[in-house]
């Protein structure tokens, strides 16, 4: 089966100008547990930034786009719990053409199915960031994953962004109070929005900030902007036994040792470890399903902020340019 997609033969800064084309790419066999999708709508990610930048020269292009909503087309021989006609959401993986396509090959144990009533463009702005949080909250901060279940304060740094935007919509809903960080008044307003307990500006001290709402210690943080910037003052932050996460790849090595005497951990997330290394891959369509279930309920609610139509090196190219203008509060989707 061909399929259009919208790619790139080699890793190019924006400076340079756009150099998405359209390419036509034969889809590979599915295997057992593979279904077909048609896309309906993705989001783009910082993740496809830095991927678009990185991109070394190959002989396939490169096709970015790991949230989507899309309609299945074809089943595997094994997969039994969905059907042809389906509409599911997924953030798939690097290890495979994404969702920048008309149509995908993608594992059917990555992806959750759509009730009718959950609008396509504000489901697809969702899944990356969404397993994102769940994965650092619940299974590196060891949070329990229910409703009220937990205590304790998390402090979060860029609480506006796609990921910062869940975490604290995430962490509200599993019952701790939450900190965020933001500058600008429209994404402190969007912060407290998603339900931010306080929000302090992270253009200013934030230890002198936080100990005049009575905070001097924390046992949750999470970096979700410069590592290297932050390290420092949260270590000393972080209370014993403590949990101090982030997602942002620090350019030079941190010194953990700092954490040593506090007993604290550091914790890494990297959403596309499971489907790089093949670790409980399954576990990504339960959380998905988790999801669909509190979009449902509305005990969450879609990051969704802007919508571009069309599927075109034009638009993904304008899309990339309004992400990498890093003044995003929320997400953005494309609409194909």
């Amino acid at each position: 089966m061909i399929s259009r997609v919208i790619g790139f033969e080699k890793g190019f800064p924006l400076s340079e100008g756009n150099h998405f084309e359209t390419y036509e790419v034969m889809l590979p066999k599915l295997n057992k547990f593979d279904i077909v999708v048609k896309n309906l709508a993705v989001s783009i990610n910082p993740v496809d930034t830095k991927l678009r930048q990185s991109g070394k020269g190959t002989q396939q292009p490169h096709v970015l786009g790991y949230d989507s909503v899309g309609i299945i087309t074809q089943l595997g021989d094994k997969v039994t719990h969905l059907q042809v006609g389906d509409r599911v959401l997924f953030a798939g993986t690097t290890q495979r053409f994404g969702s920048y396509s008309e149509y995908q090959v993608i594992d059917s144990r990555l992806v959750a199915s759509l009730p009718n009533e959950l609008a396509t463009d504000e489901a697809a702005a969702m899944p990356l960031t969404f397993i994102t949080a769940y994965e650092m909250l619940f299974e590196k901060m060891g949070l329990l994953p229910e409703e009220d279940q937990n205590q304790g304060t998390i402090l979060i740094i860029n609480g506006a962004g796609g990921v910062g935007s869940v975490a604290t919509q995430l962490a509200k809903w599993a019952g701790l109070k939450v900190i965020t960080t933001a500058s600008r008044k429209e994404s402190k307003d969007w912060s407290e929005k998603m339900g931010a307990d306080h929000v302090i500006d992270h253009h200013k001290d934030l230890t002198t900030q936080l100990k005049k709402i009575g905070v001097t210690q924390l046992p949750y943080i999470l970096i979700l902007h410069s590592t290297d910037r932050y390290f420092t003052e949260m270590s000393e932050l972080l209370e014993p036994f403590g949990h101090l996460g982030s997602i942002v790849a620090a350019d030079k090595d941190l010194d953990l040792t700092v954490l040593k005497n506090k007993s604290g951990s550091f914790d890494w997330e990297y959403m596309f470890a499971k489907t790089d290394y093949n670790y409980k891959i399954a576990s990504q369509g339960a959380i998905l399903e988790l999801l669909v279930r509190l979009l449902q309920e509305k005990k969450i609610h879609s990051t969704l902020t802007k919508i571009i139509p069309g599927f075109s090196p034009e638009v993904f190219y304008q899309a990339h340019q309004l992400v990498e203008e890093n003044n995003m509060i929320g997400k953005l989707v494309v609409h194909y």
